[in-house]
């Protein structure tokens, strides 16, 4: 079979992808290599897919249905395999092997999820209500002397990036220096050290068969809940744009998700400034204008 990896991976790959990288080009031959390995049988690669990954549909030797997925080093596949393990199944897909087979990295077998079916094919309501049931799942002490990125870190090189974009676009500064300012004082107390899955929204969410709903494509982070939680204060921001009420809307859903996983408001409306900006500068900064005009605009309503 042509392991011909989807648009979508190509594109979000190419806008992140250090010059001389050619985890693409080799793609298809570490996945035949990873298929022959795992003697798997290939159904299909999973269309459109996601944006750090191939997901590959298979079944194992013994005809259990799986899913191969292949990632390049700097989407952190082995972190993703150590929070997979430590969440052992409770709230996430399953790993179906401890650790990785053969030379490769950046190669998981997991639990076949139903991949068709998020909780954002639910209405609104009843899908904030669902995603935020799983995410409660996963926030869990990190294991003794793990070596996830700290919330911290991970906003602290975000930050970089932002304060360079602030100093080449004075259109975007004020933003920018805002969600600086709300992260720096959102670090100087923090609540807690959760692990947490990093980049939580509905569509991380699919339909399982031993449980109703599981998380899946972590890339996870140790930190405070608020932070993985705000991610989800904007899903659908495109519905939220053309709404009149978007921003009224906004505030509704972060006293709904604070009150009811227990999170400080204040602290979850900061990281979701900082988060929308982040992002909104991000897509501006790799040619995604339409993106970037709707999460900076989601920004000022914070």
């Amino acid at each position: 079979m042509a392991f011909e990896p989807p648009r979508r991976l190509v594109r979000a790959l190419g806008e992140t992808a250090p010059d001389g990288d050619d985890w693409l080009e080799k793609l298809p031959g570490l996945a035949r290599q990873a298929v022959a390995l795992r003697e798997l049988t290939v159904e299909r690669v999973q269309m459109p897919g996601g944006r750090s990954s191939l997901v590959v549909l298979v079944r194992t030797a013994d005809g259990m249905p799986a899913v191969l997925k292949l990632a390049p080093a700097r989407a952190r596949p082995e972190s993703e395999r150590a929070a997979l393990a430590h969440w052992g199944g409770r709230g996430a897909v399953q790993l179906l092997e401890d650790g990785p087979a053969g030379p490769a990295e950046g190669v998981l077998l997991l639990e076949r999820l139903h991949p068709d079916v998020s909780v954002r094919s639910l209405p609104e309501a009843r899908a904030l209500l669902e995603a935020a049931g799983t995410l409660r799942r996963l926030w869990v002490e990190p294991p003794a002397g793990h070596t996830f990125e700290t919330v911290e870190e991970r906003t602290g090189r975000q930050a970089g990036a932002m304060r360079a974009s602030a100093e080449a676009d004075a259109e975007v500064a004020p933003l920018i220096e805002a969600a600086l300012t709300a992260r720096a004082e959102l670090l100087a107390a923090p609540p807690e050290r959760r692990l947490l899955h990093g980049t939580f929204r509905q569509s991380k969410v699919l339909a399982g068969d031993r449980t109703p709903w599981l998380a899946v494509g972590p890339d996870p982070v140790v930190g405070e809940a608020a932070f993985d939680l705000a991610r989800l204060v904007r899903d659908r921001v495109e519905d939220l744009i053309a709404a009149p009420s978007g921003a009224a809307t906004t505030r509704r859903r972060i006293k709904r998700l604070a009150d009811s996983l227990e999170v400080d408001r204040d602290r979850l409306r900061g990281w979701t400034l900082f988060r929308a900006v982040e992002s909104g500068v991000r897509a501006r900064r790799v040619g995604r204008p339409k993106d970037a005009e709707l999460l900076l605009e989601f920004a000022t309503w914070l």
